[in-house]
């Protein structure tokens, strides 16, 4: 049985509370919290985690999903080196950003989302895992006139190659006559009258 790769479910963890955090700041702010101002930090927290978590990281074994826009967002984390590739630097990160968060009902949800998803990519970095950007691969394209075997003989429409083989090789057998052209047995006259 595979390992778990725990940076992925970080990933998403992180991802919906940065969500989560800028729905509790909008209620906040909106509502006028006797300390509103925790409810726009949330806001401001909340698209920044958003913008750091969106580009899924490469998998170890396997294929990765990329998400759709993720190329561009790739580029911008690429940038921050290794401050964005290492989990043990986003552990410590989320975990700093929870903690204003946490002063505030509305936002508090968002705060132990967060706070979760912190000891998830801290298991992640004591696994040994690390952010990679998910690189498009190269196209390859088949070449024109090596795919095109040999053009179908009879029109269609036609049963799959294998049945066409299977029906060919059953008919000899039980015939003793290879397939081809039969004679009609019964005499047939055209009287028209």
């Amino acid at each position: 049985m595979g390992q778990i790769e725990w940076a992925m479910w970080a990933n998403e963890q992180a991802l919906a509370s940065g969500l989560i955090l800028i729905t509790g700041g909008i209620v906040a702010t909106a509502g006028q919290f006797t300390q509103w101002y925790f409810g726009a930090y949330s806001i401001v927290a909340g698209v920044f985690i958003c913008l750091l978590e969106y580009p899924r990281g490469k998998r170890r074994k396997g294929s990765t999903m990329e998400r759709c826009g993720q190329k561009y967002m790739t580029k911008v984390v690429k940038l921050f080196g290794p401050l964005s590739r290492n989990y043990y630097v986003r552990a410590f990160l989320h975990l700093g950003l929870s903690v204003p968060a946490g002063f505030l009902l509305a936002t508090i949800l968002g705060t132990a989302c967060l706070a979760i998803s912190s000891v998830i990519y801290l298991l992640a970095a004591t696994r040994g895992e690390q952010w990679t950007p998910i690189e498009p691969k190269p196209k390859e394209r088949p070449q024109v006139g090596g795919t095109i075997k040999q053009p179908p003989s009879n029109p269609p429409p036609r049963p799959p190659a294998e049945a066409r083989k299977k029906l060919s090789e059953e008919e000899e057998v039980t015939t003793g006559v290879p397939s081809g052209p039969q004679e009609n047995p019964i005499p047939v006259t055209d009287e028209v009258v």
